[in-house]
């Protein structure tokens, strides 16, 4: 009988782990949408392309142009964190693998 509770205890912790590595990921990954949603939109547009009364304004770039889909991720990171032109930046507000995470929603605007 005790080696039967430890087994089962064995296997309940291992799921456990497993569950909440899996909602990490998870909860990483859906960031993204939020974020841009709350910090992007009103210049990009939820499509990306920059067609907002403000980005119209400003002159603003097609995420999924060739220009900016052929940025690099790094250099993406940085126009981010530390701003271009008129855009803000907001390494103050967004940590590391957020803007990581930013990054990679922008690269999904070239598959739309």
């Amino acid at each position: 009988m005790k080696n039967r509770v430890i087994r089962v205890s064995t296997a309940t912790a291992t799921i456990l782990v497993a569950m909440s590595l899996t909602a990490g990921l998870a909860t990483a990954q859906g960031t993204a949408p939020a974020t841009f949603k709350s910090k992007c939109v009103a210049c990009h547009g939820a499509d990306g392309k920059g067609q907002t009364p403000v980005g119209k304004s400003l002159g603003i770039h097609d995420l999924a142009s060739t220009a900016t889909q052929k940025m690099t991720d790094a250099d993406l990171e940085q126009v981010i964190t530390k701003g271009k032109n008129q855009m803000p930046a907001y390494g103050d507000s967004l940590k590391a693998p957020e803007i990581k995470d930013l990054v990679q929603y922008v690269r999904a605007f070239a598959k739309k």
